[in-house]
């Protein structure tokens, strides 16, 4: 096992092409185009400090287009209070547009405040005879509709005093039909979300793994990236979000739902089973990546920032919308792991811990690199004390820990997998995403950060969105540093008798329900 995994690692590390036949790929889905010298940087341009860095994860541009940005651009946010104010400073700040992807806004005061602030900007811009500030506001149908009081009530008043204001709530193709007409509110949500985190004003952005809900702002531990004064990241995310609201449901102030005007295809009423909508879709979506990963002109090519050395920091956008047969982040996320050897070293985070079988089996018995894989407790578990079904969950995903590490240790692989768990008073855990440390050097060389758990729903049923951060900028390797050392701070080691104690015991028929049901964790 030990020679195969060497030889698919040779074999990796001498061709740029995609590794489609590599049997952990699902399916195949073509590179981007021009993905050798996206935004027209040749190797030969790289600074040589950054050779090792940079120049080793340089194949993620087959996956997403490639961004060259300065590491002092880039904060990491540790605290949701400092999310939330930062989040507000700048909402209420906007000049140009403001544009929020979401699983849904909350209904309690600080999402209040925050929607006050958006109109605040929209008064300001009318003040000032400005017409410039567009609002585009994209969250999840099911999720943005539930209960009386929900994200539509939140935000008719905007839609109703400012025409610029656009809100947008993503439909899934899938639930249609009986399943829709039977399927409860919080039940239909297992069928597909968008699950995009994604909170951009002007040329800054926030890419997150929190929703716009007061949890978020004050006792849920998430992870959240601020990219200041990005012009071309941020177009891209601007584009990429509008993207996808063109092909959801537009919410008018009577709080009726309309198809965008430049879109014909209805998202669950079709005959088809979907299968135009996920089509053309897909098309809509792939078309923003393809513009925003072309090449660009020769005046752009000898731009100061291509030339600048300051520019020690490459973004990757990974783009998953299983639903609609676009695997970028899949695919890039298991080349990423299938490339690391024995000196790497990866931590990864997940707030709901259901990794696929890809995952797992590439994780355990395709690599030799180092894994520090950190989970919720039942307790620190949103779902922990929430009332009916939502309540048992927590137990579903302790049997789905439970199984990983039998998988492990019969594999002979606990050496070098290791599982924690995060727990701390008055506290829920929702981050996500990896840290990269290559050949055991001190400071991280690669962050992955955005709204997928690694689980089956982030990769076949919801919308998802990360980015693929490279730096060799000394500051922010630091941060990304102490960023996990935060985290793990607060964790325990897992081992078999973590899963004796009597506050995890997984009644039979929580492990029956999960184990038919587990696509849907």
């Amino acid at each position: 096992m030990a020679l195969a995994r060497r030889c698919l690692r040779i074999i990796l590390s001498k061709t740029d092409l995609p590794r489609h036949n590599v049997k952990y790929f699902c399916s195949a889905q073509p590179p981007l185009q021009d993905s050798k010298n996206i935004q027209g940087i040749p190797p030969s341009s790289l600074n040589p400090t950054q050779v090792d860095g940079i120049k080793k994860f340089s194949w993620l541009n087959k996956f997403g287009p490639e961004f060259r940005i300065r590491g002092e651009q880039v904060q990491i946010i540790s605290e949701p209070q400092q999310f939330y104010e930062i989040l507000k400073v700048k909402t209420r700040n906007a000049k140009k547009r403001l544009t929020l992807a979401s699983l849904y806004l909350g209904t309690g005061q600080l999402e209040l405040d925050l929607v006050s602030n958006i109109d605040e900007a929209c008064r300001a811009a009318q003040s000032q005879g400005s017409s410039d500030l567009e609002v585009n506001i994209l969250l999840d149908h099911t999720r943005g509709s539930r209960g009386r009081v929900n994200s539509r009530t939140m935000l008719r008043p905007l839609l109703e005093k400012w025409p610029k204001v656009k809100v947008a709530l993503y439909h899934t193709p899938d639930l249609r039909g009986w399943l829709k007409n039977v399927c409860p509110e919080r039940f239909n949500e297992f069928i597909g979300l968008n699950h995009m985190k994604i909170y951009l004003i002007d040329d800054s952005f926030i890419i997150s793994g929190a929703n716009l809900s007061s949890d978020y702002f004050t006792n849920r531990q998430d992870r959240n990236i601020l990219f200041n004064d990005c012009p071309q990241l941020a177009n891209f995310f601007n584009d990429l979000v509008k993207s996808t609201m063109s092909f959801s449901l537009q919410l008018h102030g009577d709080d009726t739902l309309h198809l965008s005007p430049d879109w014909k295809i209805h998202p669950f009423l079709d005959s088809d089973k979907g299968q135009n909508f996920k089509s053309a879709a897909k098309t809509k979506v792939q078309q923003c990546l393809i513009t925003h990963s072309s090449v660009q002109d020769e005046a752009t090519r000898n731009s100061r920032i291509f030339n600048d050395a300051s520019t020690d920091t490459v973004v990757y956008p990974l783009i998953q919308m299983g639903p609609l047969g676009v695997k970028n982040d899949e695919m890039a996320t298991v080349e990423l792991f299938l490339r690391s050897d024995s000196t790497d070293q990866i931590l990864l985070s997940s707030g709901y811990f259901n990794l696929t079988d890809q995952y797992t089996d590439v994780i355990i018995d395709n690599v030799d690199s180092k894994f520090n894989i950190l989970i919720s407790s039942p307790k620190a578990s949103g779902f922990s004390g929430a009332k009916g079904l939502a309540g048992t969950v927590p137990y579903s995903y302790i049997y789905l820990a439970r199984q990983f590490y039998k998988k492990v240790c019969k594999a002979g692989q606990n050496h070098r997998i290791n599982m924690l768990e995060y727990e701390r008073d008055g506290w829920t855990f929702h981050s996500k995403g990896l840290w990269y440390y290559v050949r055991n050097d001190p400071l991280p060389r690669l962050t992955v950060i955005g709204s997928p758990n690694y689980g089956y729903r982030s990769v076949y049923k919801d919308l998802e969105c990360q980015v693929a951060l490279v730096t060799e900028n000394k500051s922010l390797q630091e941060q990304l540093r102490q960023e996990h050392v935060r985290l793990y701070d607060n964790s325990q080691s897992i081992s078999a008798e973590t899963f004796l104690r009597s506050d995890r015991y997984v009644p039979l028929w929580n492990r029956v329900v999960t184990s038919v049901g587990r696509d849907f964790f």
